[in-house]
């Protein structure tokens, strides 16, 4: 066998000033600053990383390695008709994935229309909770959701729940709670303490970023956002009676996985890192758990197919930056509701990832990386800034209700230059490829009013928005 170290003895190392003496070769004229670039948030990302230019402090932690599991394989369920966003969950299971999640909406617009226990248990009869975990999405109707499904788990001990209370997320996207914000972190806090109780090992709150992101804002808001929830839901959990440690560790990061698969890497790095040293400062012990869900922003109602290469990506970043579980949406999302069609495309996307690609199999492979390394670390610390000065000034509510939020997002917006998207901006297909989805018709159910005692609570809202449409508008 030949020795590999002897076929690259004739090859000088590399050095960094050679390359530059190149690239000012091929630049000619133009300056070498023309090469470096900067985030929405002004965060510099440099052409070239040299060992010597990298952070001092590398030691970012990571998720614990599971060799059979690399991540939690998470499907959503939307259908507003209860039979069919069970039959979805089903084939869902026997498909490949191993988790759901349940979007609720009792109106059947945004979700499976669901007000009651019942309800709940129609959408879920014949999964086992205590093999396949189960989350909620309901919005202002979260502690009452979490009841529902606490009461179909039956006080199993095993059952895996997660309970995903999230008011703080639908508070800043509809810019308006029903009744006070503060009682409904109450509410949900004293359900979720109550719950835990039966369910020691469940996920109660989800402390998610996401909406900065749908709303156009940048990877060190966002994660600054989902840590100022964190420590808003810890400190109403231990006011509702747990223990510190308990508190945190009911609690799961969400964050948002996008197509520039460096910067999802480097998010979610630097979401356990801030996470991390929030724990450390409150002795709080436990490590992040995140789940990441696929960008919305990104997909293109227009050639829609090139959605699939988007979904992909996200995907890849996802598992390489190390969340626990992965929620990956449809090809199809930005036109209507998902035929069995691309959810299974959605799920072999991920599948292929971790059974062929085998993208899971190393802990942490992004590290040493110096893009990633560097860009982890500038997040890490913008968002350690934000994240305090959201603090100091009152916490996330105030910064929600100050408009704070809203203009920071403002600004990445405005910071963004013009995107390529491909099939929309850039090489557009030459004759339409429609592509089908699925146009229920929505049947209200009755169910609890989430409105709490009290004036309602307002804020500037943060409203989705996909990158694509105002360029969709003018084809």
């Amino acid at each position: 066998m030949v020795d590999a170290s002897l076929l690259a003895s004739d090859f000088p190392p590399a050095r960094p000033e050679a390359w530059r003496a190149l690239v000012a070769k091929t630049l000619g004229e133009a300056p070498f600053a023309s090469l470096e670039k900067t985030t929405v948030e002004g965060l510099p990302i440099a052409p070239l990383y040299a060992p010597g230019e990298l952070p001092s402090e590398q030691a970012f932690p990571t998720r614990p390695f599971d060799a059979d599991r690399h991540w939690d394989v998470r499907a959503l369920t939307a259908h507003p008709e209860p039979g069919r966003a069970n039959a979805e969950i089903l084939a869902d299971l026997r498909g490949g994935a191993a988790s759901a999640v349940v979007r609720l909406d009792p109106t059947g617009e945004h979700g499976v229309a669901v007000g009651s226990a019942e309800g709940l248990a129609r959408v879920l009869d014949g999964v086992i909770l205590e093999l396949a975990p189960v989350a909620l999405d309901a919005g202002f109707l979260g502690p009452k959701a979490a009841d529902w499904l606490g009461a179909v788990a039956k006080a199993s001990p095993g059952a895996k729940l997660n309970f995903h209370l999230d008011p703080l997320s639908a508070f800043a996207e509809a810019g308006a709670s029903p009744g006070p914000i503060e009682s409904h972190l109450v509410s949900g806090a004293t359900v979720a303490t109550r719950l835990a109780d039966t369910y020691p090992h469940a996920q109660l709150f989800l402390a998610s970023g996401r909406v900065v992101h749908e709303a156009g804002g940048g990877e060190a808001l966002e994660v600054a956002f989902a840590a100022a929830a964190a420590v808003t839901y810890a400190k109403a959990l231990m006011r509702a009676g747990l223990p510190m440690s308990a508190a945190f560790a009911g609690i799961t990061l969400g964050l948002a996985a996008d197509a520039d698969y460096f910067l999802t890497i480097a998010k979610l790095r630097a979401a356990r890192a801030v996470f991390a040293r929030i724990a450390v400062a409150c002795e709080a012990g436990p490590q992040a758990r995140i789940e990441a869900r696929s960008s919305r922003r990104m997909l293109t109602a227009t050639d829609a197919w090139t959605n699939m290469i988007r979904l992909t990506a996200a995907g890849f970043g996802a598992a390489v930056g190390g969340t626990d579980a992965v929620v990956l949406g449809n090809f199809t999302d930005a036109l209507g509701l998902p035929t069995a069609f691309a959810r299974r495309q959605s799920r072999n996307a991920q599948l292929v990832l971790m059974e062929e690609a085998h993208v899971g199999r190393v802990a942490d492979p992004a590290a040493g990386a110096g893009y990633v390394e560097a860009m982890t670390d500038q997040i890490a610390r913008a968002a350690w800034a934000t994240f305090q000065e959201i603090e100091a000034a009152g916490g996330l509510i105030a910064a929600l209700q100050s408009g704070r939020i809203a203009r920071e997002v403002a600004a990445a917006n405005a910071a963004r230059p013009e995107p390529k998207i491909l099939g929309v901006t850039v090489f557009p297909p030459d004759q339409d490829a429609p592509v089908e989805v699925v146009r229920p018709a929505a049947t209200p159910v009755d169910a609890p009013s989430p409105k709490l005692p009290g004036p309602d609570s307002h804020c500037p809202p943060l409203r989705p928005i996909r990158l694509s449409e105002p360029f969709e508008a003018q084809a």
